[in-house]
């Protein structure tokens, strides 16, 4: 069987039919639903709450918080519909705000903007990128059950109505991403951000991966409370990003029911596998996001397994977190060591390492196929390299044995393994 990868700069391969347990990727829909037919209703029938009309005065200001440029939320055609609905309860263009959730990433540029929101979004209202780590645009909003503290964009405060868009997949670090994420991590700084990652990385990815409800979830709960989220729209997506469900209101109570249909779309039944050969797709851009693919594969390769990540990474490991190449992936231990003694103070890429490093260090080995970063630096984060998938399974096979089950997950940056 011969096995391509959404990227055509990688070249496919060929795995023998005695090896291959299955290719998994999460369903497609056979809907051709009408988008923005579906984000009406979900405005019009909130879960949890009563209607926008009903809880917004033609004077208040409304800032609305989308995701970035690595995720694939259709927020230009949310937007299409939430702005002339806005407007029609009368709320004014120019108290309207639009912040872009980045968490720890990178600033978009004017025409990453425009891809995501539209050319005439950009043109007509204020659009801001949120700074994580420049202090004086972010302000302290109090602490959680757990004491973190909760610091975030001062946009927040400063807006009578908060509503967030997004997208709701699995997610290694709060169960499922979308709800209240788009605040915690997504306009918080690094500090907070660092907190609530950090809590994920004491627990294996079985404990929180495809949980709405867990550790981590309730932290970001809290903060998304005490940071003003008032309204959340997000969108549940197929293998091919096709909208197959959208749910609006209260940002625990729509979220909730957005992570039951996320889970009919992305959970699959995937058996124990010797060898798991996973690409990162969506999540591509850099090996920060492309990780999601190792974190997926936590739980279906066997111990003492291999796991084979092929991605592309065109902006190399992380811009915005140079730790990752200074230290690499390493265990729970080492990284508390590391800021034990103050080497590493950014928890939230202590847990990354953590999540990377349970699978390729604790658990298993990992291979990495990707063209934009270098053998000599794959390395140094943990993993063999290969320059190509053929190549890092013919190895896999000679340390693990010629009669080694290989399962193969496509998608997998968003993909909910099930364990037969």
């Amino acid at each position: 069987m011969v096995i391509n990868f959404y990227y055509p700069e990688i070249q496919g391969v060929e795995i023998p039919d005695e090896n291959l347990c299955g290719i998994f990727e999460p369903k497609l829909s056979e809907n051709n639903a009408d988008v923005e037919k579906l984000i009406l209703q979900a405005l019009q029938e909130p879960i949890g709450c009563k209607k926008l009309s009903e809880r917004l005065k033609p004077s208040d200001k409304v800032l609305i918080i989308s995701d970035d440029n690595t995720r694939h939320t259709p927020v230009d055609r949310i937007l299409s519909v939430l702005l002339p609905y806005l407007q029609d309860i009368g709320i004014r263009k120019d108290n309207i705000r639009i912040l872009m959730a980045l968490g720890t990433h990178r600033p978009m540029s004017t025409s990453e903007l425009v891809d995501k929101l539209g050319q005439n979004i950009v043109d007509e209202y204020k659009v801001i990128n949120h700074l994580w780590n420049r202090e004086e645009e972010n302000m302290y909003y109090g602490k959680t059950s757990k004491g973190i503290e909760v610091w975030g964009n001062k946009l927040l405060y400063e807006s009578d109505f908060i509503i967030g868009l997004g997208h709701i997949v699995p997610h290694r670090v709060a169960g499922f991403s979308g709800g209240g994420k788009i605040v915690q991590p997504g306009v918080s700084n690094g500090q907070s951000t660092g907190e609530t990652h950090w809590l994920s990385a004491l627990v294996s990815g079985s404990e929180i991966m495809g949980k709405r409800d867990n550790l981590v979830r309730e932290q970001i709960d809290e903060a998304a409370k005490l940071m003003g989220l008032n309204f959340i729209i997000n969108v549940v997506q197929d293998l091919k990003e096709n909208v197959v469900g959208v749910v609006a209101g209260d940002f625990i109570e729509a979220h909730r029911a957005g992570c039951d249909l996320a889970k009919e779309v992305y959970g699959v039944k995937i058996p124990k596998a010797d060898i798991v050969i996973t690409d990162s797709y969506p999540a591509d851009i850099e090996l920060w996001q492309a990780a999601k693919g190792i974190y997926s594969s936590e739980l279906v390769v066997k111990d003492g397994g291999y796991v084979i990540l092929v991605t592309p990474c065109p902006e190399g490991v992380a811009k915005t977190h140079p730790e990752i190449e200074k230290f690499g992936y390493v265990s729970l231990e080492e990284a508390k060591k590391l800021i034990e003694t103050n080497q590493l103070q950014e928890k939230s890429v202590a847990a990354h390492l953590v999540h990377v490093g349970r699978v390729i260090k604790d658990k298993a080995h990992g291979i990495m196929v990707c063209p934009n970063i270098s053998n000599e630096l794959k390395e140094k984060l943990g993993f063999i390299p290969a320059d190509s998938a053929q190549e890092a399974l013919s190895y896999a096979l000679s340390k693990v044995g010629k009669h080694a089950s290989v399962a193969v997950m496509l998608h997998a940056g968003e993909i909910l393994p099930l364990n037969e």
